[in-house]
């Protein structure tokens, strides 16, 4: 397939850290899209302070994502819309856990498509074992030493080790 006929689509995200819920909704959309853009944000607005930098969890995501061929992850600091529009993504591709979820992400939605008519936002379910998964959820059980082995990446799990340890001290 030729690139102007490539159907791309944005995998935004904090990915504070990356999870193995957030790798599951990328890993299936890399297998609906011709090419996947995982975009790391670089500083959320949501959130005041993230525990890794940017590029600390782009090395995440792409070291977890070396299998899939046609995923590629960037940092960005615009619009989701506007990063959209840079890489010619025709969607946007978000994963919903809970009806929590369901509600920001349908406010998201509509101002998207306020901004561009032509970027659809498409939305993957979590599988019942991701359900309950959250970046914030996993930082709070590794703070208190809990096995996050099955949540996260290794490389992802012995980095938080190393980081709360060193901020408890």
């Amino acid at each position: 397939m030729s690139p102007e006929n490539e159907r791309i689509a944005i995998c935004p995200g904090s990915y504070d850290p990356v999870t193995n819920g957030h790798l599951d909704i990328i890993t299936r959309a890399a297998s609906l899209f011709d090419r996947i853009v995982v975009g790391v944000v670089n500083q959320p607005i949501r959130k005041k302070k993230t525990l890794f930098t940017a590029d600390e969890r782009r090395a995440f995501i792409e070291d977890a994502t070396t299998h899939l061929d046609n995923v590629e992850v960037t940092v960005f600091s615009n619009l989701v819309v506007d990063l959209a529009r840079e890489r010619g993504a025709i969607a946007i591709i978000k994963g919903l856990r809970a009806i929590s979820d369901f509600e920001y992400e349908f406010e998201m939605a509509q101002l998207n498509n306020k901004i561009d008519k032509e970027i659809e936002s498409v939305y993957v379910f979590a599988r019942p074992n991701f359900s309950f998964l959250s970046s914030t959820g996993v930082k709070e059980m590794a703070t208190f030493s809990a096995d996050i082995s099955d949540l996260v990446p290794e490389p992802v799990a012995v980095a938080l080790a190393d980081r709360l340890a060193r901020d408890r001290d």
